[in-house]
């Protein structure tokens, strides 16, 4: 299909680098070269674009990933590498009823909104009202936004849902919540915590034998990526390595 006004395009250059670019009509500059916007429409993913310079662009189709790196943050965002793995955990897919508490600029809540498809929801909390408003522009750029349901609150006690389908808390002090997660979820069903630090994950695994959760899980992820020279394969020079450990558990009703 080709581009239109207003399709998010990825241009990529020779020497690596990547360009989130909404496609209007305007000027696009980069440190090299600048490229008109508008004469992108009704080209193909596939096609060289030049510069007004002569650098050569690559225009692509960007994929959710290039989305979740290049949000707009105001939050620590959740990456990638650990997203992929809580999609799994979680059992997020079309149809399904998501509730996050900690949504902060959107990134976690952007792949869950692209997973549980047109006839799925997420429900998105958080207590600072301008991290919200930059998920819901982060939401917007992919066309998400009305996949979820914003509440600009702080839940102390217990959450308005019932019987959702998977459950995360991305907060300072998550093993407050874990009753009100208990009681938010189906049975059976998934619960997922991020906490950077050590002394979190022993409060969090503390509070959780208080409650009727099975299965639990404790997961760092590294990500190491390496050079694509075939002549000289090795490890980059830097790697994703620490950015959160993830909790996992399951619901039943009793012990």
């Amino acid at each position: 299909m080709p581009v239109a006004e207003g399709n998010y395009v990825l241009l990529l250059t020779s020497d690596g680098r990547s360009y989130l670019v909404e496609v209007k009509d305007t000027y696009f500059h980069t440190h090299k070269d600048s490229v008109y916007l508008k004469e992108l429409i009704g080209k193909e993913f596939g096609e060289i674009i030049l510069g007004k310079n002569g650098t050569k662009f690559y225009l692509v189709k960007p994929s959710l990933y290039d989305f979740l790196m290049k949000v707009e943050r105001a939050t620590q965002v959740i990456y990638p590498k650990d997203i992929g793995y809580i999609l799994q955990k979680l059992d997020v897919g079309p149809g399904k009823v998501v509730l996050e508490c900690g949504g902060g600029s959107g990134a976690l809540t952007t792949a869950f909104a692209f997973m549980v498809g047109e006839d799925g929801k997420v429900i998105s909390y958080e207590k600072e009202e301008k991290f919200q408003k930059i998920a819901q522009k982060n939401l917007k750029k992919i066309g998400l936004l009305n996949r979820v349901i914003f509440k600009n609150k702080e839940v102390k006690e217990a959450f308005e849902e019932k019987e959702v389908e998977a459950v995360f808390l991305d907060l300072k002090e998550p093993w407050v919540l874990l009753k009100a997660a208990w009681e938010a979820l189906k049975g059976g069903h998934f619960l997922g915590i991020l906490v950077p630090t050590t002394n979190q994950v022993s409060r969090c695994l503390t509070e959780l034998e208080k409650y009727p959760f099975v299965d639990i899980e404790v997961v760092e992820i590294l990500l190491r990526k390496y050079k694509t020279n075939p002549e000289r394969l090795r490890p980059e020079d830097r790697m994703v390595a620490h950015t959160g450990f993830l909790i996992f558990a399951k619901k039943v009703w009793e012990k």
